[in-house]
């Protein structure tokens, strides 16, 4: 029987587990809650008691997987495979969460960020068309990315290589972030930032609006509100998607100005807008590149929705196979 690879996704709220080819297609799924208590030291044991029964549950032994990838949060050392200051996960302090893996299973480990796996995972069998230079920008709770220039993710010196969410687009009157700079992209196209650009343009706006008239209510408003009131004609709304379109046009310039990657690839929840705010970016992403890029680099939303974890921490352990 051919070789399998076992992709793992690990997030604050559940674990994803994929059984998949050595060619990337997902054959198995299945996820367990991440139980955070008590410094997150559960959390590794799971991950193992899950493999153990499911392999059984499959007929299948350990010596039939080539090998295990996992995207975690934190800081990753790709080298001890171990995990520092994944706050989300409850694990404040180093977890060597590789050794712990590869003894009790006998199978090959390998770990990188989650944002950088996602990434792996939309360049292998998604958007990215498996080419060697892909960009990959998540927007969701933050705006993460991972970048991949020559078949390899940039990592940098310091593990920070691929930090998109934290390129200024706003310098000197934007949003403060957790970062400690003001203005980054993180601020202004995350779900949570689209927000707080709505609540900003809110108080000059004079014209009638939905979207308007629920912030000044002090009514919850969301993302996914703004971008389906811009569809269907709310001006205000509507308004709120240009500027977003315009800081996000704009990082992806920047970024292709210096990669000129094959693709810019846009995942995560914001962009569940799709085509909506797609062609926004590329209005502004057009303005900003110069004619070498704007001819070759595409921007494109992501395929592979929730799975471009698992699969991209497959292709992590496709590293593993001998011919």
């Amino acid at each position: 029987m051919a070789k399998k690879l076992i992709g793992i996704d690990l997030g604050g709220t559940t674990v994803k587990f994929g059984i998949l080819t050595l060619d990337g297609q997902v054959q198995e799924k299945w996820a367990i809650e991440t139980n955070i208590l008590e410094e997150g030291r559960h959390i590794v044991p799971d991950i193992i008691a899950s493999i153990k029964h499911r392999l059984e549950l499959y007929g299948m032994k350990p010596s039939d997987i080539a090998g295990i990838g996992m995207g975690s949060p934190g800081a990753v050392d790709r080298e001890q495979k171990t995990v520092t200051g994944a706050f989300n996960l409850n694990w404040a302090k180093t977890q060597a969460v590789g050794a712990a893996i590869a003894q009790e299973l006998g199978i090959p480990f390998a770990i990188d960020n989650d944002a950088n796996v996602a990434a792996l995972g939309e360049r292998w069998v998604g958007a990215g068309d498996n080419k060697p230079d892909v960009v990959f920008v998540t927007l969701g709770t933050g705006v993460g990315g991972g970048i991949i220039a020559d078949g390899n993710l940039i990592h940098g010196v310091a593990g920070a290589g691929g930090e998109i969410g934290h390129i200024i687009v706003e310098p000197e009157v934007g949003f403060a972030c957790t970062c400690g700079n003001s203005g980054c992209l993180e601020t202004v196209a995350s779900a949570t930032g689209v927000v707080r650009v709505a609540r900003l343009l809110a108080e000059s706006y004079e014209g009638d609006s939905s979207i308007k008239a629920a912030i000044d209510n002090g009514d919850e408003v969301t993302s996914k509100d703004i971008f389906v009131a811009a569809e269907a004609g709310d001006a205000f709304a509507d308004s709120v998607v240009e500027q977003v379109g315009f800081y996000l046009g704009l990082a992806a310039a920047n970024i292709s100005n210096i990669l000129n990657p094959d693709a810019v690839v846009f995942g995560g929840g914001v962009s569940a807008a799709g085509e909506f705010l797609r062609a926004r970016i590329e209005k502004y992403f057009v303005c900003f590149t110069f004619p070498q890029v704007r001819q070759s680099t595409v921007l494109k939303i992501a395929e592979l929705g929730n799975d471009a974890g698992i699969i991209g921490a497959a292709s992590l352990a496709s590293q593993f196979v001998t011919a």
